[in-house]
């Protein structure tokens, strides 16, 4: 079967005017805010805009059926297309005016990884800035799941695309029909939002830094409008607070933030990843807490005065907040915590490994997989007893498929061998140990924060050139959970049958 590369283009036409709409936003931003970039920013946005209308127009006569591998493609090239163009903003106003950083920057945004080359970020105008949190938003729910909202006015089915960029091992659907899907999860990402903005604006935030902190802890990002990170609020300990709550609900399913809101909170309660997600991240934070109480040096680790606010509440907020931070894969830092013991290092490396719940705007191997390959694990002990036993693996009450198994377990292992051949690529181009390890699992797992010398107060404008490219095709890959660029790589996916 041959691809349709009309209806190809004819989406890439579409996201393009998603992309320009959302920089004319930042271009009103920086002409509130009077910050002389304005004309730049605007230019951008048109010029994108412009570009997606003649693409649209070109291939209107395009046949209205998308199969599964133009679902791939149009995901994985889609994300491309976005970094590319939404490099524009950076560059006309020469806030990155290398194009390498700008992509980097752009991918990190979209991919919501957060890992940043800017050394003054509170330096760039209001409007960047704003752009910068807007790709993190954008990404966070998903580009393409924005799109298949208003599939309907093109007469295109948008399941192919859901299937291919939802995270997690399966895709769960609050309505028969996709795109309602697709609404009422953005509506929930949106409300989300202009809570978290309003409680911050409360708490002592200004309004610019509230909305853009907002953005970038929804879609569980990580970059922030200060060079200090979220650490800037150290003494402000309710902004803190009201952001770790956000990110944990960031974290878990969307799908049981709808059930909660429809009154259904006891399924939302009971349901098993939420449990295990809640349980994780209870236990990593007294470890973490008592870790730090007992062992950390306040006064090198850049935790706030703990004579302020008492030790025993430091040490539990600072290990909350990033034990959040690391499992939603959000990226904010309080502090130092390559300064907290090499305990704590090696603890937090794990974490990594971790991320949310399926159908988060997390990043990560995803709780609900740990969880089937931890069941599945312990009845291979069974099995080996009981040859003949018909032993499931059971979710939620519910028996999982061999398939979706025998899934979970080949995503792990390409997952694993992505993190190896990653920092394989980071030890080729001289970067020491430590920090390549750091690297190869922050950018595929969308963490932002490394180790060594791209630990959580440093950033990435040190990396070679070819390790940002590299970096940012871990990125993705681990964004739209491997498969969905992978499997591109194939020389059957390209076979016309």
């Amino acid at each position: 079967m041959k691809l349709n590369y009309k209806i190809i283009l004819h989406f890439f036409g579409l996201l393009l005017l998603f992309n320009g709409g959302f920089m004319l936003l930042a271009a009103l931003i920086s002409f509130i805010y009077k910050d002389g970039v304005t004309t730049e920013i605007l230019l951008s946005g048109v010029l994108i805009i412009l570009v997606g209308v003649i693409l649209m127009v070109v291939t209107k006569n395009h046949k209205k059926e998308l199969n599964k591998r133009e679902g791939y493609l149009v995901v994985s090239f889609g994300w491309i297309v976005m970094a590319l163009t939404g490099t524009l903003p950076y560059i006309l106003t020469e806030s990155i005016p290398s194009f390498t950083n700008a992509f980097f920057e752009t991918m990190s945004g979209y991919t919501t990884t957060g890992a940043s080359i800017l050394n003054d970020i509170e330096s760039l105008p209001k409007g960047v800035l704003f752009w910068r949190s807007l790709t993190h938003w954008i990404g966070g729910m998903g580009i393409i799941v924005l799109a298949i909202a208003i599939l309907p006015l093109l007469g295109i089915g948008g399941m192919q695309l859901f299937a291919a960029e939802a995270p997690g091992p399966n895709a769960d659907k609050l309505h028969p029909r996709i795109t309602d899907t697709a609404k009422r999860l953005w509506l929930i990402y949106f409300g989300y939002t202009a809570a978290e903005t309003i409680l911050l604006k409360v708490a002592g935030m200004s309004f610019f830094d509230a909305i853009n902190h907002s953005l970038c802890t929804l879609s569980t990002g990580g970059f922030s409008t200060k060079n200090a990170s979220v650490a800037f609020w150290n003494g402000q300990p309710i902004i803190q607070y009201i952001i770790m709550a956000f990110m944990f609900l960031a974290g878990t399913n969307f799908v049981l933030s709808y059930f909660a809101f429809k009154g259904k909170v006891q399924k939302a309660i009971r349901d098993e990843e939420f449990k295990l997600y809640f349980k994780f991240i209870a236990l990593f934070t007294i470890i973490a807490a008592l870790i730090i109480y007992f062992k950390a040096d306040f006064s090198i680790s850049s935790i706030d005065h703990p004579m302020v606010y008492g030790k025993g509440e430091a040490s539990i907020r600072h290990g909350l907040f990033q034990v959040l931070a690391i499992i939603t894969t959000t990226g904010f830092v309080t502090a130092d915590y390559t300064l907290w013991t090499p305990f704590l290092v090696v603890f937090f490396f794990g974490l990594m490994f971790l991320g949310g719940s399926a159908g988060s705007t997390s990043g990560g191997v995803k709780v609900v997989r740990h969880m089937i390959m931890i069941k599945n694990g312990f009845l291979e002990f069974k099995r080996a007893l009981h040859p003949n036993a018909i032993l499931p693996v059971r979710y939620n009450k519910k028996s999982v498929s061999g398939n979706i198994v025998f899934n979970i377990l080949g995503f792990f292992i390409l997952y694993m061998i992505s993190f190896i051949v990653g920092a394989l690529v980071f030890s080729m181009l001289q970067i020491d140990f430590e920090s390549a390890i750091g690297l190869s699992a922050s950018s595929l797992g969308n963490v932002g924060p490394a180790l060594g010398n791209f630990g959580p107060v440093n950033n990435y404008s040190e990396l070679p050139a070819l390790g940002k490219w590299w970096s940012a095709f871990l990125m993705l890959i681990g964004r739209l959970e491997l498969f969905t660029v992978l499997i591109l790589l194939t020389p059957f996916f390209w076979r016309n049958r």
